[in-house]
């Protein structure tokens, strides 16, 4: 694990957040749950790309963001086996405190809607679309 790493575990350990990010002076914190604030920093441009990034939970969705936005290095509080696959394939190097077979739905009834919506693909470009699609679903509920 990296010193920048190292430094983005500690602030999320300490910090209250879900997920904290890096890159070079650039840092973010966030104490949404879910992939919401992954979206909202790939939608930023530029600053995921060679990042470090220290999330509390980190499930296949999860990894399909980060390999998009192009992170270097992951660590997770949780990690799913699908989402330590993607991350293996995509060459990100992460370390983990804990590794299940799935992430759980909030209500731990079941399997992550997130993470369900993206189980059957490898295509990190697909499974943004399916991301964006349950999310305007969520919307859609809400309103």
């Amino acid at each position: 694990m990296t010193k920048e790493l190292e430094q983005c575990k500690q602030r999320l350990l300490t910090g209250g957040y879900t997920c904290v990010a890096q890159n070079g002076t650039d840092l973010r914190t966030t104490e949404r749950r879910g992939i919401q604030p992954l979206m909202q920093w790939l939608s930023d441009g530029a600053f995921l790309r060679g990042a470090v990034v220290a999330d509390k939970v980190i499930g296949k969705a999860a990894a399909f963001l980060l390999v998009l936005g192009g992170v270097r290095e992951v660590y997770a509080g949780v990690i799913s086996a699908p989402a330590a696959a993607v991350l293996e394939t995509a060459g990100i190097l992460y370390t983990f405190e804990k590794k299940v077979q799935n992430i759980e739905n909030r209500q731990h009834n079941g399997i992550c809607p997130m993470e369900s919506a993206v189980l059957q693909t490898q295509d990190p470009k697909e499974a943004f679309l399916l991301l964006e699609k349950k999310c305007a679903e969520f919307q859609e509920k809400k309103s």
